[in-house]
């Protein structure tokens, strides 16, 4: 039997394509069929399906299974994944994109909502919006005559990472900022000068020449806590340091011991171990924003990942270069 699969939860299915969206999926597919993850008994169950449906297309997100190595066995029909969230590394083993099969995931389609989250983070950090939540709700406090403020206009804004969320995020600070740099020595200098952002030469630079530092580089084994307590400490008193990229770039134990002991705003919706264990340290600091790992896509703005997967579905079937296919090379970089 050849049908290709939607494994989708009931929610997976309603944000990701609202309004309908999902008729026009089950449309293009032809024939298919519908498994909800949750009710899947385990991993046994999972390869039965994919035995005995031998699909060419499995349309994924976050509750469906992972694909075996031995895929091909089980389904030699098995061509495209079609997967709707974002990092791929837990749903489909390398081997499998080295052998030809097409991999998609929402890509740039949610780039503008992450982007928007690290700029609110950013402004949050410059009006102390972690400090006076609790001063106000809890605490009856208010400004006194010694109480400073901080802006966005004008500060130095220095972006980790400059991939498709870093420069929606440089777009969506240039109402507030025209001094904009970045440290990526892999992306090429016509990306900078595409969106007027200076590339800057070192870390070590980036820090301490900027009064703002949004961390969006991609986890790889050589990024690995390459933000440093020295790096930390090098920043400008008063600075921010916001992260919605990965937080195991980060040396949390440092970050933590510097945000105890220096005038630094921190805001962070990433973390090395989640969820973020009870006992953080960065829980109570009143100078740490924390954020659950939701900077994007907001569930309203699922359906931008689901028109995306869409279009592919139908470039796929209609044998059309699919946008932003993953590579080899891509699921190496990616977290």
């Amino acid at each position: 039997m050849k049908e290709n699969i939607i494994c989708l939860t009931d929610i997976e299915v309603k944000t990701f394509f609202p309004n309908n969206q999902f008729g026009k999926v089950k449309e293009l597919l032809g024939s298919h069929i519908c498994i909800n993850p949750e009710e899947l008994s385990g991993e046994e169950q999972w390869l039965d399906v994919l035995k005995k449906y031998n699909p060419e297309i499995i349309v994924a997100a976050w509750k469906t299974p992972a694909l075996p190595d031995l895929l091909s066995e089980l389904a030699p029909n098995f061509r495209y994944l079609c997967y709707l969230p974002g990092s791929v590394r837990k749903i489909i083993p390398r081997s499998i994109i080295e052998n030809g099969a097409h991999v998609t995931n929402w890509s740039g389609s949610v780039s503008r909502t992450v982007a928007e989250c690290a700029v609110l983070l950013a402004l949050c950090c410059m009006r102390r919006v972690r400090y006076w939540t609790e001063e106000m709700h809890f605490k009856g406090g208010w400004k006194t005559a010694e109480t400073t403020t901080q802006s966005l206009f004008e500060r130095r804004v220095g972006i980790h990472g400059f991939g498709l969320i870093a420069q929606e995020t440089a777009k969506l600070l240039r109402p507030f900022t025209s001094n904009i740099s970045a440290f990526s020595p892999s992306v090429p200098d016509e990306i900078f000068l595409k969106h007027g952002v200076s590339r800057c030469d070192s870390l070590e630079k980036l820090f301490s020449e900027n009064d703002v530092i949004v961390e969006l580089a991609a986890l790889t084994e050589h990024n690995q806590k390459i933000i440093t307590e020295e790096l930390l400490r090098s920043l400008p008193d008063g600075a921010a340091f916001v992260n919605v990229g990965r937080g195991a770039v980060v040396d949390e134990e440092a970050l933590a011991r510097v945000a105890s002991e220096k005038d630094l705003q921190v805001a962070l919706d990433v973390y090395g171990v989640e969820p973020l264990p009870k006992d953080s340290p960065f829980r109570g600091m009143s100078n740490v924003m924390l954020l659950p790992h939701l900077a994007g896509p907001t569930t309203d703005r699922r359906q931008d990942a689901g028109a995306h997967a869409l279009e592919n579905l139908r470039r796929y079937l209609q044998s059309e270069p699919l946008v932003d296919q993953l590579t080899v090379g891509m699921y190496d970089r990616a977290s």
